[in-house]
């Protein structure tokens, strides 16, 4: 018994998006939308809450040095 493999593509708009539903459909390709995304939620909240706590100047600077010592 041969198996289909499964695909997954990540359409970068809404254009591409509808493009791949309508080939797929006209493939008569079975698909599945999904708007889960495959990140940890807690850790998507945290990069975004450093990204915003850089833009109000709440970064530390480090030189380079300081950076390598922290893998030693």
């Amino acid at each position: 018994m041969n198996i289909a493999p499964t695909f997954i593509v990540h359409p970068i708009n809404v254009e591409q998006e509808n493009v791949l539903k309508t080939l797929f459909n006209a493939l008569k390709i079975r698909f599945e939308v999904s708007n889960e995304s495959p990140y940890n939620k807690e850790f998507v909240n945290m990069v975004l809450q450093a990204e915003e706590d850089i833009k109000q100047g709440k970064g530390k600077k480090v030189s380079s040095e300081e950076f390598d010592n922290l893998w030693k």
